[in-house]
């Protein structure tokens, strides 16, 4: 039996940056954080000579090419074990579709999974390289790779796109006093909305794409956002960053038309009024998560408990995909 899991993770400016539609053109940077919520994939020999996969629905083929969940099926592909016999399932801490970039950490731990299977050592960026692979060129997928590179990596870190492609990872110079303050004053209410990300990511992409000088001028907004939220980060100014942060959602919702929605309005502006120095929407936007930070932590929580979001709770992670047995 082998158990992977991959962490999930939260933005932390600068989100958006890191479509290649953006980057390539004007490269790109943000700052992301992996939490203490994950995604698990265990795996183990099967006797039935045949694959049997395991998430929300179970497949049994003989034939990769006859599985239809498009990740397993190219993580399978790319390292050539289609005429093996086992059994791979996935669990996770949050549900798909809530902006915390489960389906990256997905790919990252079932890649992990299937090198360790065949007794292969992967590096961390190899992890990270090979499931932009499957997401972004093989699935054809709208999205960037902060996601990929945060589950791979761990901890919070600073990331730069480059207009070739490559990614620069690197920690913050933030102390671990203000790191513990950060984690202590961000708060997560799950807003109840699932979505996809695809739509949202795809109508950024095909306006960036399109040499749209709106999107083109939110995003660079964005990116010195991120670049400033560094800053703040590293000389220990939280209220700074909750600044940004407010203003950065702010900006944010101008992209599309689903950013958000009249619900999530009235439970952003209530939360400022309580108590939240700034706050987001976390993800592409639609739905999953509203994070807010917030100094006066026991108001908020008991204002927003009136409006019946569900808190969840999380420390940073400092491990990324990583092997668990």
């Amino acid at each position: 039996m082998i158990i992977v899991r991959s962490p999930l993770r939260i933005s932390l400016g600068g989100g958006g940056t890191d479509l290649p539609s953006y980057y390539e053109e004007n490269e790109g940077f943000l700052i992301a954080g992996a939490i203490n919520k994950f995604v698990y994939i265990t795996m183990h020999e099967n006797f039935q000579d045949e694959i049997w996969v395991k998430y929300s629905r179970t497949e049994k083929v003989r034939d990769i090419r006859n599985l239809e969940h498009p990740i397993f099926r190219e993580a399978i592909s790319m390292l050539k074990m289609g005429n093996e016999s086992f059994e791979i399932q996935s669990m996770a801490d949050i549900p798909a579709g809530t902006g915390l970039g489960s389906s990256s950490s997905f790919t990252t731990a079932v890649l992990k999974c299937l090198h360790e299977y065949k007794g292969e050592l992967v590096g961390t960026r190899t992890l990270a390289e090979e499931a932009c692979d499957i997401e972004m060129n093989r699935l054809r997928e709208p999205i960037g790779k902060q996601d990929q590179y945060i589950a791979a990596y761990g901890g919070i870190r600073a990331m730069y796109f480059r207009k070739d492609g490559h990614v620069d990872v690197e920690p913050l110079n933030m102390s671990k006093e203000t790191c513990y303050n950060l984690e202590d004053n961000l708060i997560l209410y799950f807003t109840g909305f699932e979505r996809s990300a695809s739509q949202i990511l795809m109508e950024q992409d095909v306006k960036t794409k399109s040499s749209d000088q709106d999107m083109k001028r939110n995003l660079d907004m964005v990116k010195q956002m991120g670049l400033d939220s560094k800053a703040a980060f590293e000389k220990g100014d939280l209220r700074e960053f909750a600044e940004i942060m407010k203003h950065h959602w702010e900006i944010k919702k101008k992209r599309s038309s689903q950013m958000s929605n009249h619900r999530i309005d009235e439970w952003y502006e209530y939360a400022i009024k309580n108590g939240a120095l700034g706050g987001k929407l976390i993800g592409a936007g639609g739905g999953g998560f509203l994070m807010f930070y917030a100094e006066d932590k026991v108001s908020l929580r008991r204002a927003m408990k009136k409006t019946g979001l569900r808190e969840v709770r999380f420390r940073f992670e400092n491990q990324g995909t990583r092997l668990v047995y």
